[in-house]
Formats: C-alpha cells, sequence, structure tokens
C-alpha cells in the first residue's frame, strides 16, 4: 500500500462535519411542507448520494413523487445556501493531516456529491489554508458517484493511474467509487456510515484519526 502518490477526499463525514447545517436546513423545508422531520442521527443514513436523493428520502414515503421532491430538493438549495456555515468545521485533526500531506508533497482532491457550487464554497471557506489540487461536486449532466468517470479523470488530471490514488470517505458510495475507479478504497470512522458498511463495500482499511492517514501513504 506504501508509495501511493496522491489523495481524493469525499467531503461531508470526512473533512467537515457538516450534518447539522444540512439536517436543520431540510428540517426547516420539511417543517414548512407539513412533513415531519428527523433527528440527527436519521440524517446519517440519509447524507452522501447528493440534495435531490437527500429530498426524495427526507419526504414522507407517500410523497415521493417527482414533483413534491423537486420543489423540496430546490427549497432545501435556498436554505442550505442560509445555514452551511453556521455550525459546519473541518473534523478534529483534518488540518493537521492536510499540513503533513502538504509537507510531504503529496496532492489531494476532493469529489463530492454536494452540488458543485456548494463544494467549492465550502472548501474555499473552511479549508482555504491548504491547496486542493481540484475540488469538484455535483454537476448536472455528469455522473454521481459511485460512477468513476470523474474520479478517473481526477486521476488523469493529476498524470497519475488510478491505482495509484488513495480515495478516502465515509461512505459506502466513497468505496464503491474507488473500487469501480481501481483506486485504494480508505473508510474514516468519524463520519456518518458504520464500519460494517464500509467493510462491505470494499474498504481496504479504515482510519480511527485522520493522522493514520500518513501511514498508509
Amino acid at each position: 500500500m506504501k508509495n501511493k502518490k496522491a489523495v481524493i477526499f469525499d467531503l461531508d463525514g470526512t473533512l467537515l462535519d457538516t450534518l447539522t447545517d444540512i439536517a436543520d436546513s431540510m428540517n426547516e423545508v420539511l417543517a414548512r411542507y407539513g412533513f415531519p422531520v428527523h433527528d440527527y442521527g436519521a440524517y446519517r443514513t440519509m447524507i452522501g448520494a447528493g440534495m435531490d436523493v437527500l429530498a426524495r428520502r427526507a419526504v414522507p414515503e407517500d410523497r415521493r413523487d417527482d414533483e413534491t421532491v423537486s420543489r423540496v430538493a430546490a427549497a432545501m438549495r435556498e436554505e442550505y445556501d442560509r445555514r452551511w456555515s453556521l455550525t459546519s468545521r473541518p473534523y478534529p485533526g483534518v488540518t493537521e493531516m492536510l499540513t503533513l500531506l502538504t509537507e510531504r508533497g503529496i496532492p489531494f482532491s476532493v469529489l463530492s456529491n454536494k452540488l458543485d457550487s456548494f463544494a467549492k464554497q465550502m472548501v474555499s471557506a473552511l479549508l482555504g489554508d491548504w491547496h486542493f489540487f481540484e475540488v469538484r461536486g455535483l454537476v448536472q449532466g455528469l455522473p454521481r458517484k459511485p460512477d468513476p468517470h470523474i474520479a478517473l479523470e481526477m486521476a488523469d488530471s493529476l498524470g497519475l493511474p488510478a491505482e495509484q490514488v488513495i480515495f478516502v470517505g465515509d461512505s459506502d458510495i466513497d468505496m464503491e467509487t474507488a473500487v469501480r475507479a481501481g483506486m485504494v478504497p480508505v473508510g474514516v470512522l468519524w463520519g456518518y456510515q458504520t464500519p460494517e458498511r464500509l467493510t462491505s463495500a470494499g474498504a481496504f482499511a479504515l482510519l480511527s484519526s485522520p493522522r493514520e492517514l500518513m501511514g498508509i501513504l
């Protein structure tokens, strides 16, 4: 596993703890529509596939028609635009890890299913002291994770074969992306999903703290 030359990170649940702002934004929208709200624990299983999927999962089962989901997702985008920075912060140890990667000359990027505008805005605001080779979020018309297309484009931009890239994330979607791209899937235990889900999705290694990443590079 040594001599890997680059890292692609997921964002929510991996570099940034965004759960509260996402959950509060969606609950505000659900309440506005007269729908039941969810506790933070429930959102751990909803986050990761993008805002449209989050909206579909959050509304009641009998209201998951395309029109309702589309309206809720649009309202969520507006609400989240107002709330995204209220409590979201890097996880403990993340900034130190990014500094160590920088010192070792290992390039790192972000690939998120968060809307591209939000992903770029959040990295700039909350992790702007570190240079990310690339930050890519969800763009209309392009495939989302776990499709490996964008991950492979990012490896190509780095000038590296996929097998020399570590893909770090907190979800089964991230692990599946890495496996399908031929990258090294590494799961983090401080995020939103369980070790069992990460392992069953193909995680090669599980990290208990950000600094542990340095031991497998």
